[in-house]
Order: structure tokens, then sequence, then C-alpha cells
């Protein structure tokens, strides 16, 4: 749910090793640890909770005759809050290490409407924070992918349904491979190192987390940052 961009003729909108942590870190209450900071349940739940209760039933307001291409409301997951607020605080506190302003936000009925969640929620304004400080993260040399980078991507796309089932992965990938892509790339990388350096902990319900950088017209991922491995029943760092 970034603010959109295109890829091509392809549709994209434009988000570690490991240690055993000790009993400090392994709180049930705490989603995500950040340095000496935390992300509490409850705060996830309040952040939720409050979007649902504007989000009205059906998905559009009562009585309204939505546009034809208006999106419908829908409440975000509760991993995708807490990607959010994991994110939010890793760019916020990249942006004060190295200088940088975060862009200008975007009105917040711009988010709303890209979003397709109300503008008076919480989230939407706490979305519209992320994406400021990351448009405001300095991409001076955009990075080519490698070949598994981009068959990421195409694979990716494929899941979406936005590459033509006869479409060949190298002609998808040359489609694929342009200017929005490679600072996307570019982006990621200064975002993974400032994951690496921000002391995270991710509560192990909510693995796999995944940030997505660049993502496709129907907000499915081409482009993601993990936040802390996947697959095993341990509190472990995401580095």
């Amino acid at each position: 749910m970034q603010r959109a961009r295109r890829l091509a003729s392809i549709a994209v909108i434009a988000v570690l090793g490991t240690t055993a942590l000790s009993a400090c870190r392994s709180d049930s209450s705490v989603a995500v640890y950040l340095g000496d900071k935390k992300i509490t349940e409850d705060e996830v739940t309040s952040v939720l909770d409050d979007v649902r209760s504007k989000v009205p039933p059906g998905g559009h307001e009562p009585g309204a005759t939505p546009a034809p291409d208006a999106p419908e409301l829908k409440a975000p997951t509760r991993v995708q809050v807490v990607g959010t607020l994991v994110m939010r605080e890793v760019c916020l506190k990249l942006a004060a290490d190295k200088g940088f302003k975060p862009s200008e936000q975007a009105p917040v009925e711009q988010v709303a409407q890209a979003t397709g969640l109300p503008a008076d929620s919480r989230y939407v304004r706490l979305f519209s924070e992320l994406d400021a400080c990351r448009a405001g993260i300095p991409v001076t040399q955009p990075v080519a992918p490698t070949q598994e980078e981009l068959m990421d991507v195409v694979a990716r796309g494929r899941v979406a349904g936005v590459i033509p089932p006869d479409a060949k992965d190298g002609e998808a990938g040359q489609q694929l491979d342009g200017d929005v892509l490679r600072r996307a790339l570019a982006m990621r990388n200064t975002l993974v190192e400032a994951l690496d350096q921000a002391d995270v902990t991710v509560n192990p319900r909510y693995r796999p987390l995944e940030y997505p950088v660049l993502t496709f017209s129907d907000s499915s991922p081409a482009l993601v940052i993990p936040i802390g491995p996947s697959g095993s029943d341990t509190v472990v760092d995401a580095r």
C-alpha cells in the first residue's frame, strides 16, 4: 500500500542471521522489541480496534454509492499493523541517525484513498508517516537486481496474476527491470541495514514477517524486506 508507481506495463505500486535470546526478550505481551523500545500487543490491538471501528459494514459508507474504481474499505491484518509500526520506528530512527528529513506527507485523504482505509484512522496516520519517511531516504545510486532477485520479482508477479501466463521469465524480467525497481532495491538495502542496526526482535507469532518495499497493483508484494527468520518456534534476534 505505497504511493502509486508503475513498472513498465505491469502495474506496480511503489516496503539476517539469528542468535537465541535470553528470557528478558521473550515477553509474550510484546509484539516486537526495537533496541530499548517495545511495541506491545496492546498497542497493536489499539491500532486495529481504532481502524476496525471506522470501517463501515460492507466496506462502504451507508447510503453512499461508491465510484466504480473505489477500493473496498478493509481493515489491515494484525501482521500488517505490526510491520507498519516496526518499519515506522526503524525509518524514523534512520532519519535521525543519517540526518535526512522525511518528505512532506501527502494529504491524509490521498493516503486513505491509496490504502482504502478511513482517513481519520490511526493506522492511516502511522502509514502516512512511514510513507513520508521512506520517500525521504536519499537514493543516490539505483541498484541493479541480481538474476535471482529479478526472478523472485517475476515469480511473485506470476502469483499475483499481473504477468501474462504466456510471457517468458526473461521477457517479464526485462519489463520489470527499470528505474522504479532499482531505486526500490537501493531503498531496501538501506532499510535492511537499518534493521540490522536496530536490534529488532520479533514475537514468533508474527513470523514470517515481511515489509513490502514494492507491491503489485493488487497490493501483493513484489519486493520485500524480511523482518526476522521463519520456521522457528524459538524467539530469535532479527538481524
